[in-house]
């Protein structure tokens, strides 16, 4: 028994206005989902290895609003200057999945 069928054995009078089982999706945020491909591949810079991804031609709020979605389902720091998406270690397949689930196609540009 969760916590839902619980929750209606004390309380059978309530209705539930909101749906838990949803999860709150990157769809919902509004960004605008481009027709080409958006190239993600690595380089390092200083030393150190990092993802970048390329080819975004929306506006530059929803650039932003992407770069913090990436940055915030990763754990990981990054920016967005430039035209591109800087997010610091090699996390290519997983940005990847991250974009395809939001609805973007994706080009792994690099070995």
């Amino acid at each position: 028994m969760d916590l839902q069928d619980q929750l209606k054995n004390l309380f059978p009078e309530h209705e539930s206005k909101e749906n838990f089982d949803e999860e709150k999706t990157p769809k919902d945020e509004g960004i605008w989902v481009q027709d080409e491909a958006l190239a993600c591949h690595f380089e390092k810079r200083r030393g150190k290895v990092n993802t970048i991804i390329k080819g975004y031609n929306g506006s530059a709020e929803d650039f932003k609003r992407l770069t913090q979605i990436l940055k915030k389902d990763l754990g990981v720091g990054g920016s967005s200057k430039n035209e591109e998406i800087i997010i610091q270690g090699n996390y290519r397949d997983d940005i990847i999945h991250i974009l395809e689930d939001i609805g973007f196609k994706t080009k792994r540009v690099g070995g």
